[in-house]
């Protein structure tokens, strides 16, 4: 049988946080967790569509217990400030799913002057973790769940002599070392875990293609150039809905069975049950190296595991 949302086991008495939860994979991952018994934080920039998603879980599960975050990634500050605040309230997180992200977008700047794409899919998510490491550390055992994308395959390791990809942008080149950098960050963090003994696990998905509003965004954005409409419309016609979409980084968060360092997708690459997928990437180790050396760099905050451990 193939795994669906009825494989959750019963989540009561958990904590999950999903960024992006306001709209498509984040709204259904969020739907699931909370259908399941968990408390989920829906951290989301939008408030008002963040409104809206969780009156839509609700009227569908009135019973879920939902709290609305405001983030946005693409500010320093803002990521900071969110993820304290989540961490005061909640001493322990079980389950964090980097959900949120940005694809193909014209060349732009996030608030503190990065590359939009890679400022929001890794740098925002770099700060938010390290925010939330001491609750999560906490838990009895979590699971930190990294989106990426199939993009992931035919990105490059960030440059360190040139992380806004000056004279060099393009808006799919962008989002495939984005999505690069989210697989070389989730993979980097378990051997993080692995190295202190820690509990906590931490796992990457990806969704196969998807129909979700990134697509129309990206053509709406014109940063995707003549394929966003062309892959637009395969996502409408051939993509699975969102709720599908969102299976593999729910199984990576909640199936007992799955292990930290494990990447999860659809079976037939693009569509399909979730499943175990092998990791293919020859560059794992220069790439994690290179996107510690930036992360640490370029946002000046660490993943302090000693403070967060003194601190549980």
């Amino acid at each position: 049988m193939a795994w669906s949302t009825a494989d959750i086991p019963n989540l009561n008495g958990k904590v999950a946080v999903v960024t992006g939860a306001n709209g498509g994979l984040g709204l259904e991952s969020t739907k699931a967790l909370a259908a399941a018994g968990a408390h989920v934080v829906m951290a989301a920039r939008n408030q008002e569509k963040a409104g809206k998603a969780r009156d839509e879980i609700l009227a569908a599960h009135p019973d879920a217990s939902l709290e609305i975050i405001e983030l946005d990634l693409g500010s320093f500050e803002n990521t900071k400030t969110a993820a304290a605040k989540i961490a005061a309230n909640h001493p322990r997180i079980d389950i964090l799913i980097n959900n949120a992200g940005l694809m193909a977008m014209p060349e732009r700047r996030t608030a503190d002057g990065y590359e939009m794409q890679f400022g929001v899919n890794h740098l925002g998510h770099w700060l938010f973790t390290a925010g939330l490491l001491k609750p999560i550390l906490a838990a009895d055992a979590a699971r930190v769940v990294t989106v990426t994308s199939t993009a992931h395959l035919t990105g490059r390791m960030v440059d360190p002599d040139n992380v806004n990809m000056e004279g060099n942008y393009s808006a799919w080149g962008a989002y495939g070392r984005a999505k690069l950098a989210n697989f070389h960050f989730a993979i980097g963090l378990q051997r993080e875990f692995e190295k202190r003994g820690a509990k906590a696990q931490s796992l990457v998905a990806h969704p196969g293609l998807s129909h979700t509003n990134l697509q129309v965004h990206t053509v709406e954005q014109g940063g995707g150039g003549r394929s966003a409409p062309f892959w637009a419309w395969m996502a409408r016609n051939t993509g699975m809905p969102a709720d599908r979409g969102a299976l593999p980084q729910l199984r990576a968060a909640t199936d007992p069975n799955a292990k930290g360092g494990e990447f999860y997708g659809p079976r037939w690459g693009n569509n399909g049950a979730p499943v175990r997928k092998p990791i293919l990437r020859r560059d794992i180790n220069e790439g994690i190296e290179r996107l510690w050396l930036v992360s640490e760099r370029e946002t000046g905050v660490t993943l302090d595991f000693d403070a967060a451990v003194e601190q549980t």
